[in-house]
Order: structure tokens, then sequence, then C-alpha cells
């Protein structure tokens, strides 16, 4: 018989354990006292020593006496639980009390590791999942649409009830903070273009026509599709990212809670700084992207003047608005999947990181799809 005496957190905790051998029962270890970090580890040491040699049939721990138990001594049960059972034989444990016992029967992670592995699923099970998922994210899609259209009529019926000082953060956050890198991209895209557009054209005397180019394709295609793609991987991802940290911490079911409706709190305010951002953005792209042709013009030896007068007498008040609409739609299609890949994020630690992903990819495939909508619409009226 063994004794081991600790003194924890001013309580004197001990820890009494003997073996004893049974041809037919094996290895029988009593135990009374304190289970616990500082005195298992004798035990532990014990325990081993005596399975070095001769694996006995099986173990019986009598533990009727045992009156605490941490995770430290219920890593010790668990432990040659599992050991014993590798190598064939089992252990019983005699008169633990209920909670000890339903304590280890909950945090045991042994037993997962007997569970077979999940069969590959084939090509057509994967399309499958693949296509309910996809049916599951339409519905949520036109839920959200229904809920949105509410809460946004509400607003406007009542502009008193719309938090402005939230907007003002999102209309900083997304649009001033993004006007360098949209007027960056902008100027690089009209200088490339124009002079890969310039040197083909030189062989027949056409430079001049870059111009109208380099004009019509920022004002009608480029300039709001580049820009909503660059507001997706921006704003998207971190609409989506701040809606799925709140829901991870139960914030939006806390605002429910208190009977505030999460899609006018949370997505309204995101909803209108995106569309009033976005057109100006858009201009800005354009307007350096102008830039950038007029540097590769003047290095043609074209003066400024020639330049602005070929993208104002080609260009007309059709074409911009076009331009403006597009930015419009682009900028509720970014906010829009934004928020619901934020709301539909899932618990667990990788959870953002996917929803954030989701409204990236989301997004780009929707103003894709929108854009050859509107080149189609505009084809048959004329525009």
């Amino acid at each position: 018989m063994a004794t081991i005496n600790v003194s924890s957190s001013g309580r004197n905790r001990s820890l009494t354990w003997s073996f004893d051998s049974s041809p037919d029962q094996g290895l029988v270890l009593t135990i009374e006292g304190s289970l616990n970090a500082q005195t298992v580890g004798r035990l532990w040491q014990e325990t081993e020593k005596r399975l070095a040699g001769k694996t006995p049939p099986g173990i019986i721990i009598e533990a009727g006496n045992v009156d605490y138990i941490d995770m430290s001594g219920q890593a010790y049960l668990l432990h040659f639980t599992r050991l014993m059972k590798d190598r064939g034989g089992q252990v019983n444990i005699r008169g633990l009390q209920p909670d000890f016992q339903h304590m280890i029967e909950h945090l045991s992670c042994f037993d997962c590791l007997d569970k077979p592995a999940r069969p590959k699923r084939s090509i057509f099970e994967e399309l499958g999942m693949a296509t309910v998922k996809l049916g599951h994210d339409t519905r949520d899609f036109f839920t959200f649409v229904g809920q949105f259209v509410s809460a946004f009529s509400h607003s406007l019926i009542r502009p008193g009830t719309i938090r402005w000082r939230d907007v003002l953060l999102h209309i900083e956050n997304v649009g001033a903070r993004a006007v360098f890198i949209v007027s960056l991209i902008g100027f690089l895209m009209g200088l490339i273009i124009s002079f890969q557009s310039a040197m083909p054209l030189r062989m027949f005397g056409a430079e001049i026509f870059v111009a109208r180019l380099l004009g019509l394709s920022m004002v009608r295609e480029l300039g709001p599709l580049v820009t909503a793609i660059l507001m997706a991987g921006r704003t998207g991802s971190s609409f989506a990212a701040e809606i799925g940290t709140m829901k991870i911490n139960e914030e939006i079911n806390a605002l429910t809670t208190m009977g505030l409706s999460p899609v006018k709190f949370l997505v309204v305010p995101r909803m209108l700084a995106a569309m009033v951002v976005m057109p100006f953005l858009t201009m800005f792209f354009i307007l350096f992207s102008f830039m950038g042709g007029a540097i590769v013009m003047s290095s043609l030896g074209f003066p400024l003047t020639t330049y602005i007068n070929q993208i104002t007498m080609f260009l007309g008040l059709a074409d911009f608005a076009g331009g403006m609409f597009k930015a419009v739609v682009f900028s509720l299609l970014v906010a829009w999947i934004g928020c619901v890949r934020g709301l539909q994020t899932a618990t667990g630690a990788s959870a953002v990181g996917l929803s954030t992903t989701s409204a990236v990819v989301s997004g780009i495939v929707l103003i894709a799809v929108a854009d050859g909508i509107f080149a189609v619409t505009f084809f048959f009226l004329g525009i």
C-alpha cells in the first residue's frame, strides 16, 4: 500500500492505493482519496511499472472511496482503459460515483477513434449535395431579399430609425479608405489598355482612336466592373467577416432577444453605404484611367486637348448613366452577398474564413452574371 499526501487550496488531499494480483481477475487496484493532478503522478508511474512485464488479463479498479477527481485523474483512467483494450484486456472500474462516471463518459475522446472512417462519396453524391446546398442558398438569398426590402422600406418611411452614425462609419470604411486602391488600379489599367491598344492601331495610323476605345470601355464596362470586383474582395469580405464574428459571439441572438431586427440593425446601414459610395468610386476609377491614357497619348505625340475632345465627342450621357446604373446594382450585389454569407456563418474556428471566402467568390460570380445580363439588355435597347 502506498500513500501520498498533498496540501492544495488549504485542504490536505491524500491518495492511497494498493495493488493486488488475482489469477482469475488479473490486477486489482484499490484507490482511496483524491485523484488529482498532484497525486496521480506517482500512481501513474507505479501502474506503468506493473504493466511493463507480463500484461494481466484485466485490471479491476476499486474506486468506491474516491472522493475527488479532476482532469488528470480522468486522463489516468481513460489512458489505461485504452491501453488494456489495445493489448486485448479490459479495465473494470467499480464503485465510482455517478457524477465522476458521467464526466468520464462525456469527456472520453477514445471512442471516436474506433469509429470507421467515413466512406468516400461518389461523384453523384457530391453532385446531389452540391445541388441541395445550391437550393438552400437560393432560398436563403430570396428570404434575405424579402427581409431587406421590408426593413429598407420601413427605414425610408421613417428615416429617423436609420442609424446614420453607422452609415457614415461604413461610408468611411467602404469609400474613403478604398479611394487609393481604386484610383491606383484605374490609373494602371488605363495606362496598360492605352499602350496595348496603341501598338496594333499604330500600324494603320489610327492611334487617335485609342482615346475613344478607352473612354467607351472604361465608362460603360470596365469602370463599374473592376470597381465592383475590388469591392467584392474588400467590402464584401469585410461585411461577411464582421457579421460572421458577431454571429459566432451570439451578438445577433442578443439583438433578436432584445427585439431588434438584425437585418435592419446591421444590414441596412451597410447596404446604404455601399449604394452611396460605389458610383463615386467608379468615377474615381474612370477619371484616373483617363489620366493613364493621357500619358500614353502624350508619349505618342498627341496633345492633351485632342485626347479630351476625342473622349467627350464619342461618349454621351446615356453611356455615363448606364455605367453609373451598373455601379449601383453591383454595389447592391456586393453588400447583399457579404451580409448573407455573414448571417449564414456556422460555428467553428474556420467558420468566419469560410464565410469570407464564399462572399468574395459568390460576389464575383454574381457580378459577372449581372454584367452579362446588362450587356444583352443594353444591346436590345440600343443603348
